[in-house]
């Protein structure tokens, strides 16, 4: 820590300091003196792999969980709350990843949840309506009706009521965890712009994110956590992102995006024509083994909706679907029969049973061999789980544990895993990076590549893998082909060389038709052409 690095940790102009926090949770010490420091009107980013202690550290912060030891300061006081309903009272504000509104209440009603103004047992809503009223023109909704129910706004809207309710409790530190995950591009802007307005009227912001090209944009400087434990801090402009990359994972990455030549060989998705009842619409692209293929799209745009109707999720309203030329049924069950397998955008909600083990989780799809009959012994379910754990690698304390209790990262690997166990030629999988650390997107990538590329020498075919992304430098990165859906239009699909990521998000917001007058054809084993 240089010299004004460490007037700044104790000196007088910071607004929250925390100092060798510390948390265990049994023998797991999820916090090991951890420090952190934040200026009035400063955005500090946090950053860390998924697992490092970040989550656990804004925990402590906010309430939710009690330090085991250590010292937090709150403008120069001693700051000890008792509960998350005390932190936002001292103006600590938490926006999780999972927003935390009624969904059944109007705008108004959640901004005040909690804290709303009374005379006697009466609400009076008048006064609720006005500071309601006045917190939305301060997040940039001065024409939003405060008496909308929050069902009706979309998941950037509602992101920007939740700050709302921050700015109405008159927050001194706004915590944005993850805030990005599930935004598209112009709301991600429309967000960045509200920061730094806060940072103008000298809110201190902590902001948590896996992509290190938002915390360039966005922040001032920023702590890095890891195992636990600060292991560095800086000023996010003198810093590159390989930089940080390096202290996060401790250790060089030296190419994020891994690049082995691929060879595609027969076409073994086919889809034709397809169709759901709302979206998309006539979509038609053939993905051979060998190769993977990137769908890009702004958020809403038909990429889940047409995934799902691959794998038998919802009903087909027209088009037909080939798996290695045979039209099949339009269940999952037949699906993964089939050899396909689904890794969804959504892990917690419907991707993995969260209450479940690694064990069950990971071999559900296949249970055959797992015991006698119809019967799975937890011994051989074990057995053949621990390939899976130490390859992807997963960090867990047993095959046993509950999924749930895993970080975001290795919850994403049992989700791949569960596809390596069930042995599928074709993986598909929506935001498969999702909320990951940049470690674990790493080992992510270079599993997509390793499949891709297979090892005829020893009998392993090559896989094919279809990518949906938001996150346009990953299909770059990892794609073979690309191709853009837009109002659930699905277009011509491009060798990755012919795209950059202007051009994808001029077809992406319907401002460019991807015409490609000089496309590259598809690399075959008849005329391949290492990228």
């Amino acid at each position: 820590m240089t010299l004004r690095e460490n007037e700044i940790h104790h000196g007088r102009d910071v607004r929250l300091r925390m100092s060798g926090v510390r948390k265990s949770f049994g023998a797991t010490r999820a916090l090991d003196g951890v420090d952190l420091a934040v200026k009035p009107g400063e955005v500090m980013a946090l950053v860390g792999e998924n697992g490092a202690g970040k989550s656990t550290l804004m925990k402590v912060l906010s309430g939710a969980h009690p330090r085991d030891a250590g010292e937090m300061f709150l403008e120069g006081k001693p700051y000890e709350p008792r509960d998350p309903l005390h932190a936002r009272e001292q103006g600590i504000a938490m926006i999780y990843q999972e927003l935390s509104l009624a969904p059944h209440l109007s705008i108004m009603e959640n901004i005040l949840l909690g804290i709303e103004p009374r005379r006697g047992l009466l609400l009076e809503r008048e006064a609720m309506r006005r500071i309601a009223s006045d917190a939305l023109r301060e997040v940039g909704m001065p024409d939003f009706d405060p008496d909308t129910r929050v069902a009706r706004l979309s998941p950037a809207r509602m992101q920007l009521v939740e700050i709302a309710r921050a700015v109405a409790l008159d927050c001194k530190v706004l915590v944005l965890d993850e805030p990005t995950s599930s935004l598209a591009r112009q709301d991600i802007q429309t967000l960045f712009a509200l920061v730094r307005r806060l940072k103008a009227k000298g809110i201190s912001v902590v902001y948590i994110s896996h992509f290190l090209e938002e915390v360039k944009e966005i922040s001032d400087r920023f702590t890095v956590l890891r195992d636990g434990k600060t292991v560095g801090e800086g000023g996010t402009r003198d810093t590159d992102v390989h930089e940080m990359i390096t202290r996060m994972v401790g250790r060089e990455v030296h190419e994020l995006y891994p690049r082995s030549p691929h060879r595609a060989g027969e076409e073994i998705l086919t889809v034709r024509s397809l169709a759901g009842m709302a979206k998309p619409d006539g979509v038609d692209f053939g993905l051979h083994r060998g190769e993977v293929l990137g769908i890009a799209g702004l958020v809403g745009a038909g990429r889940t909706e047409m995934m799902r109707l691959i794998f038998g999720l919802d009903p087909v309203k027209e088009g037909e679907i080939r798996v290695a030329g045979v039209p099949g049924g339009s269940r999952p069950a037949t699906r993964w029969r089939q050899g396909l397998g689904m890794v969804s955008e959504d892990r917690k909600a419907e991707g993995l049973a969260m209450g479940l083990s690694i064990a069950e989780n990971l071999t559900l799809p296949r249970l055959q061999g797992l015991g006698p009959w119809r019967w799975v012994r937890p011994s051989r379910q074990r057995a053949a789980c621990k390939p899976w754990i130490e390859a992807m690698p997963i960090k867990c304390t047993s095959a046993t544990q509950r999924v749930g209790a895993l970080s975001g990262g290795n919850q994403q690997k049992v989700a791949l895993a569960r596809l390596l166990h069930a042995d599928v030629d074709v993986l598909l999988l929506d935001e498969p990076t999702r909320g990951v650390d940049v470690g674990s997107k790493a080992q992510i990538y270079q599993l997509i590549d390793d499949l891709a590329r297979g090892n005829p020498g020893e009998g392993v075919l090559p896989k094919a893998v279809l990518v949906i992304s938001s996150y346009l430098p990953e299909l770059m990165g990892i794609c073979d082909r690309i191709a853009v859906m837009c109002r659930g239009q699905l277009g011509a699909l491009r060798d990755v060389r012919d795209w950059d990521e202007h051009q994808l998000m001029r077809v992406a917001t319907g401002a460019g038709d991807g015409a490609a007058p000089d496309a590259v054809p598809l690399q075959t084993e008849e005329n391949l052409e290492t990228l």
